[in-house]
């Protein structure tokens, strides 16, 4: 299974959490609009990795034959969920620049709760579970050889 796809959505995103902590260090209320957009443009890129992961990643560990992988797997799509919810809840809060201005201490505690998550997880499946689905992928590959 080629993941590259997921591994480069990975890099979009935490190059969009860290332009996200760059402006917000530089000024909350004079980098507003553009936090705002950062956040709305980072939601997409997340929509798009979570909706293929369910679609093509964790059906594909379900049906790879390695057990390891199908039940691993499982919790990092069930583990997703309060992740996924938890930063639609602040892309909804902090989608505008308005809102932004308007409680910049807010914005800072709920991004670094926030963020600070989606980060530590990514980190993790970059450490983690990316590297043993591509082990699994090779050791596959030339047992077909």
């Amino acid at each position: 299974m080629n993941i590259d796809r997921f591994k480069h959505e990975h890099t979009e995103i935490l190059d969009g959490i860290a332009a996200l902590r760059t402006l917000s260090r530089a000024g909350v209320a004079r980098n507003a609009a553009e936090i705002a957009r950062g956040i709305v443009s980072m939601s997409s890129v997340i929509k798009l990795h979570l909706g293929a992961e369910d679609r093509l990643l964790y059906p594909a560990l379900q049906q790879s034959g390695n057990r390891t992988l199908a039940r691993l797997g499982a919790r990092f799509q069930e583990e997703m969920r309060s992740i996924l919810s938890a930063y639609m809840e602040f892309a909804r809060r902090w989608n505008t620049a308005d809102r932004v201005i308007g409680d910049a201490e807010g914005f800072r505690a709920d991004a670094n709760r926030v963020l600070k998550s989606i980060y530590d997880r990514m980190r993790h499946e970059d450490r983690d579970f990316y590297p043993l689905i591509e082990r699994h992928a090779s050791c596959a590959e030339h047992q077909a050889a």
